[in-house]
């Protein structure tokens, strides 16, 4: 028996359902704000994107919904170890204040490369004209 896929089994064209990417999104953000208290930081706006993402799941390019999929497990990868060590070092009574503030650093920058994969709203006439 050949334990290799198929070539034509690539990863990235099995899609996960629509919904999972926007609840995986809500997810992260949910994570980012725990990371965000730790650090002392403001919670992170824009996190009502998961519908975005969703419809970028369901009607967006091919190349978008890949690295956005992609995109979305490597913050995810990031933060759970990361959130992991942050409530161990807080846990022996350390102060996780600059680790945490390292680890919303890189979300943020994450975050930010995601975001411009959304491809931008659409706007109806009416708005269009003044």
């Amino acid at each position: 028996m050949n334990a290799n896929p198929p070539r034509n089994e690539h990863p990235a064209n099995i899609a996960p359902p629509v919904a999972a990417i926007g609840a995986q999104w809500a997810a992260l953000c949910e994570a980012a704000n725990v990371v965000a208290a730790l650090a002392g930081a403001e919670a992170v706006s824009g996190c009502d994107q998961s519908d975005r993402f969703a419809a970028l799941h369901r009607r967006g390019e091919a190349w978008r919904r890949v690295r956005a999929e992609r995109g979305i497990a490597d913050i995810g990868a990031m933060m759970e170890p990361g959130i992991a060590a942050l409530l161990a070092i807080s846990a022996r009574g350390v102060d996780p204040a600059p680790a945490a503030g390292a680890l919303w650093d890189e979300f943020l920058a994450a975050r930010a490369a995601l975001l411009a994969l959304l491809p931008p709203e659409r706007r109806s006439a009416e708005h269009g004209s003044d």
